[in-house]
C-alpha cells in the first residue's frame, strides 16, 4: 500500500452548472478516493482527494479540463495530512 495523502482543489472557469460534482464524484470513486465536492460562492468548486498519491494525483489532473461543459481556467491546489476520509460525497 503506498502513501496516503490529501489534496484540497479549487478549479475556476466556467465549472458550476456544467455537472463538474457529480462527474468529479463520479472519478473519485473511479480511483477509490475519499473526499468531496461542492460549489463555492466565488464561482469555483473545491473538491477534497484523499487516498493514494498516483489516484490523487490523476483526480487532480482530470480537474484541469474536467466535465465535457466545462471550461477550467485555472486549478489551484494546496497538500493537507490526510483526515481519514470515509467515502466521497457531493457537498450541496
Amino acid at each position: 500500500m503506498g502513501d496516503r495523502v490529501r489534496a484540497r482543489v479549487s478549479v475556476s472557469g466556467s465549472v458550476q452548472g456544467v455537472f463538474f460534482r457529480a462527474e468529479t464524484r463520479q472519478e473519485a470513486l473511479s480511483l477509490g478516493l475519499d473526499g468531496l465536492v461542492r460549489n463555492v460562492p466565488d464561482g469555483t468548486v473545491e473538491a477534497v482527494f484523499e487516498g493514494e498519491r498516483e489516484s490523487v494525483e490523476r483526480a487532480i489532473k482530470w480537474c484541469r479540463s474536467g466535465p465535457p461543459g466545462a471550461r477550467v481556467t485555472g486549478i489551484g491546489v494546496t497538500r493537507e495530512e490526510p483526515r481519514g476520509e470515509s467515502g466521497f460525497r457531493v457537498v450541496y
